[in-house]
């Protein structure tokens, strides 16, 4: 067994890379640039070394500066994580030159897997369906347009060394087939230091299911059940669970069966995984080929009791599988979801900054938390915006999911924009509860973007019952302030009334528990009674109580004259008022917010690679602007409106923040 390993990566793998490590008594080397100096996988790793600048293809990708890190530290085995170098043959073929192990597999077998175009060819080989297309490469955009006339639109351009979801673009006529071409190898080249892209049809509505695989050097390969990744964002994964609503024991089998096959065929060996798209008729179609550790992974985990990162290295260090498939045994049922900094409530944009607050929900045998971050470090625009991954497991899909819903609700962050609202959404989401997805369903479920649904009237009510909680706490500690003024006695109230989003409840206060207002109350809100109890401290930005005698959590933070509740997906403004004050406030007049409709603003940080407005240009709504890259994606900012453009503020090449200027109309 290896003695000391260099983990290649940043982040939340690394750090849980080295807990297995760790575990099994291995010592573990970090790496970090410039932007990841005071990170938490640099912290929690035995060693570290600093590989260069923030930008990845001066630390990350740059496959001397990790062979000398090795070299330095004495590491003998490498383990890649996912994303950067993981999928890279010359990398692998670099490490075995200088007498480093490649924690994964052959390099043959990642140069043949991780190039797309020859994986689909091998697929079908091996007797895996796959979806009709054209696997070659494409000059331009002018073959591209004839190849989709071929094969009928819609088509997808996929990057052929691609993975993450980078180099990905659905087009559904020539018009949309050449921006998408151009912006598909533009975004490969960047990523992957490859600008070729295939095109497949397009599957309309798909699910995206996968099969974990394990296989070891002596010719013996397991499949670890499937997974379900339907739940997507720009083929970003979102949500994902093990194991699949829409999977039967007979299917899981022949899907895995075929999967065994092709890995056997390449001779795969380490934990890898084949992803599938799969038609609303159970029909499945080949899609790739991860040689390498999946996000997801964690699903797997819960469900099987299998530690994934121990067994790649223990196969890289030449042990054989102890285990056989019919020892291989799916329990329970496991839900992911992928924490990101970015605005759902602004299309879902990334954000950037320091992490002011980070609380993360209290682990356990059920709830499990991967995270790179901590309280005041910063999130880049360098590298993913994925902050951290949350894995609940219980007995079954309803009750991981309650399970996951009442995690979410205690996660708390501050500082940047975070997609936690959003994913509670989705958790209560009745679509979601019924197992119909697709690739599409947020599109389909949000096509103007992220709104939280209407909350009952009882989530409601244990809202405002929550925020009157909170305020009399604060009441009650003022109340103890020394130095007051003597003979001074604050009155407490009967009759209340809050303020919710601008509507109004009338409260009124029933009765106190036997512990006084500091253990709980009842309250009459319009003509429902509301029991609570809980003993949240001023400050505390989780409040966990029991509201007529269900447990309840909310995130919640000061906000004005009240508090602001994140509950069930929804952010709520809450106001407290005696009744004779709330009847003033109303009177008071509304403040109208500024008028920027003349402006082109950057929805997001990020770098601005390209801008086509010039001062006098006429421009009509949808005509491109500027191109501004983040988070590794390349986004397009159209015109809005038809006018003239008077000023542009910004150039090709700036950094830009949320809502700065770049072009101004008359």
């Amino acid at each position: 067994m290896f003695k000391k390993i260099l983990i290649a990566n940043r982040g939340e793998i690394a750090a849980r890379i080295h807990r297995t490590a760790h575990r099994m008594g291995i010592t573990t080397v970090a790496v970090y640039s410039d932007a990841d100096k005071y990170s938490r996988h640099v912290q929690v790793c035995d060693e570290a070394v600093h590989i260069g600048a923030s930008p990845p293809k001066e630390s990350y990708l740059v496959i001397d500066k990790i062979i000398a890190a090795c070299k330095q530290t004495g590491a003998e085995a490498v383990h890649p994580g996912y994303g950067f170098l993981s999928e890279r043959s010359n990398f692998c073929q670099a490490l075995a030159e200088n007498g480093i192990t490649f924690i994964g597999p052959e390099t043959d077998v990642i140069k043949l897997m991780g190039d797309k175009i020859l994986a689909n060819r091998k697929a079908s080989e091996a007797g895996v369906p796959t979806v009709p297309g054209y696997w070659d490469t494409i000059p331009d955009a002018d073959k591209a347009a004839e190849i989709a006339a071929g094969i009928g639109y819609p088509v997808m351009l996929k990057a052929a060394a691609g993975g993450g979801g980078k180099g990905i673009r659905i087009a559904r006529d020539e018009a949309e087939l050449r921006d998408a071409f151009r912006l598909a190898s533009s975004e490969a080249l960047s990523a992957f230091g490859d600008g070729r892209v295939f095109i497949e049809k397009f599957i309309v509505n798909p699910r995206h299911i996968e099969i974990q695989v394990l296989g070891d050097r002596f010719g013996n390969v397991l499949y670890l059940g499937e997974r379900e990744c339907s739940i997507q964002r720009r083929h970003q994964k979102v949500i994902e669970e093990a194991p699949s609503p829409i999977v039967d024991e007979a299917l899981r089998r022949e899907m895995g069966e075929r999967s065994v096959g092709l890995c056997k065929a390449v001779g795969y060996s380490s934990a890898g995984t084949i992803e599938f798209i799969m038609d609303q008729q159970r029909n499945y179609y080949f899609l790739e080929m991860n040689t390498r550790l999946q996000v997801e992974h964690s699903v797997t985990e819960f469900c099987t009791g299998l530690d994934l990162v121990e067994w790649m290295i223990r196969i890289a260090a030449g042990e054989e599988l102890s285990i056989r498939q019919e020892n291989v045994q799916m329990s329970g049922w496991a839900v992911e979801a992928r924490i990101y900094a970015e605005d759902p409530n602004r299309r879902f944009m990334p954000s950037i900054g320091r992490l002011v607050r980070y609380r993360t929900p209290e682990e356990g045998p059920q709830v499990r938390v991967d995270n790179g971050v901590y309280e005041g470090g910063e999130i880049s625009m360098f590298y993913d915006p994925m902050i951290a991954k949350v894995t609940t497991w219980d007995r079954d899909r309803p009750s991981a999911v309650g399970l996951m819903r009442r995690a979410l609700d205690e996660f708390y962050i501050k500082g940047v924009q975070h997609n936690i609202a959003f994913l509670t959404a989705l958790m209560a989401n009745p679509r979601f509860l019924e197992g119909r997805l697709s690739t599409d369903f947020i599109a389909d479920e949000y096509p103007e973007g992220f709104s939280p649904a209407p909350l009952l009237e009882k989530d409601v009510n244990a809202i405002i019952a929550a925020a009157f909680l909170m305020y009399v706490r604060h009441i009650y500690r003022s109340s103890r302030v020394s130095a007051q003024m003597p003979g001074y006695q604050r009155k407490f109230s009967r009759d209340w009334e809050a303020s919710v989003n601008g509507k109004s409840y009338p409260i009124t206060l029933e009765s106190l528990a036997e512990g006084g207002a500091e253990e709980g109350f009842e309250i009459m809100i319009e003509d429902s009674l509301i029991a609570i109890r809980s003993d949240w401290q001023v400050g505390d930005h989780v409040l966990r109580c029991e509201v007529n005698a269900v447990p309840q959590r909310f995130k919640v933070e000061p906000s004005g004259l009240g508090f602001k509740l994140f509950h069930l997906g929804a952010e709520v403004e809450v106001v407290i008022h005696r009744k004779s004050v709330a009847d003033l406030i109303k009177l008071m007049p509304a403040r109208k917010p500024k008028d920027m409709s003349k402006y082109l603003v950057s929805p997001m940080p990020g770098l601005l690679r390209s801008i086509s407005a010039e001062v006098g240009d006429k421009v009509e709504p949808g005509v491109e602007l500027a191109v501004i890259e983040a988070m590794k994606m390349e986004n397009i900012l159209r015109s809005a409106r038809t006018g003239r453009i008077t000023k542009v503020h910004a150039k090709a090449g700036d950094t830009l923040a949320v809502g700065q200027i770049i072009v101004e109309f008359e």
